[in-house]
């Protein structure tokens, strides 16, 4: 079975961080154009395009998610 290449040294803190932001910068700047934010006609806020509005549940006019009542939380009842 063949030998692997190891380390001779251990990486230090600071080139792995490094190596990491180089890498976060470069995943960033690739899902900067991706990643679309719009306005909600209805209430503002911003959300992705073509999803619901997570603050109001509205979607191209049509509320689709009601956030209105919120049921009573069932309890047990001692016979």
């Amino acid at each position: 079975m063949p030998k692997h290449p190891t380390p001779k040294r251990k990486t230090s803190r600071s080139k792995v961080r490094s190596r990491y932001a180089s890498f976060a910068a470069k995943v960033k700047k690739r899902l900067t154009n991706f990643v679309n934010l719009v306005k909600c006609s209805q209430c503002g806020e911003k959300r992705l395009s073509h999803q619901v509005c997570q603050n109001c549940g509205y979607y191209r006019g049509k509320q689709v998610i009601k956030f209105g009542k919120v049921d009573k939380k069932i309890q047990k009842i001692k016979a």
